[in-house]
């Protein structure tokens, strides 16, 4: 099983670009975030022409996160559980069960900067997402919650930990917030092929900052023991970082992890 991240930062602007990387990738499971879309507005009829049945949330222009998977998808929640989703302000997090994996695509709070309300919302947020897995599976499941995290989990997934002291993204109640998803029982899957630094998901579009290599690793496939056991490959697709055939990239890469059958 192929699973795969994504954030397109608008999936209007970017579907011709996604369609055209999923028929290079053929990932099973692709989670997106950042669709910028309302629910009535994603174009589930090009993701079923091209194999995928999806669940999509989405309540306004920002935010969005949407599950397509080729390996069946059953049990879709929007939100998390005990929510609902008509009254959720962000849409955030959408789940369904993907053969047999329970997979989650989230989308993060950036949080802006520490110590602001922002920030608060994010480490609030981010354990929600604890107590969501906690009522809905057990770690001895198959279980991915993939997405952007907006959190680098150690110095290693920054181009320079000394410029970004101070800032979201890096701080350790975020990265505790992490630490807190992994002692439930999830493993950064990436990490478990990919040991040293330097390789990022996302660069801002200024300056040159691709190009340049600074960047972070902030797009993460946390996945339980069942599928850590089971991954034999890792990577961050850069190709998709750059534009195509006149196509503009995401500010980000998608991230794909293989798992054997």
């Amino acid at each position: 099983m192929r699973i795969a991240t994504w954030n397109v930062n608008s999936l209007k602007a970017r579907l011709s670009f996604v369609e055209s990387w999923i028929g290079e990738v053929q990932p099973d499971v692709l989670c997106l975030q950042e669709t910028k879309m309302k629910d009535a507005a994603f174009p589930s009829g090009v993701f079923a022409a091209l194999g995928y049945e999806t669940v999509h949330f989405g309540n306004s222009q920002w935010n969005g996160v949407a599950i397509a998977s080729r390996v069946g998808l059953v049990s879709a929640q929007q939100g998390f559980d005990g929510e609902d989703p008509s009254q959720v302000p962000e849409a955030r997090i959408v789940s369904a069960t993907c053969g047999s994996v329970r997979v989650s695509s989230v989308y993060v709070p950036n949080g802006r900067s520490v110590g602001s309300e922002h920030y608060a919302y994010k480490l609030d947020w981010l354990a929600r997402l604890t107590t969501h897995l906690e009522a809905t599976c057990t770690p001895d499941q198959p279980v991915a919650v993939c997405g952007d995290f907006n959190v680098a989990p150690d110095d290693r997934d920054v181009w320079d930990p000394a410029a970004c002291t101070g800032m979201t993204h890096v701080s350790s109640a975020e990265r505790e917030a992490l630490e807190a998803l992994e002692r439930w029982g999830l493993t950064d899957s990436f990490r478990l092929f990919h040991k040293d630094g330097g390789l990022y998901s996302w660069w801002d579009y200024q300056g040159g900052s691709f190009h340049k290599g600074i960047g972070m690793r902030i797009d993460l496939v946390l996945v339980s023991r069942p599928l850590a056991d089971r991954a034999i490959s890792a990577l961050v697709d850069r190709n998709a970082r750059k534009k195509r055939d006149g196509m503009s990239p995401s500010d980000h890469a998608p991230v794909v992890v293989e798992f054997a059958d």
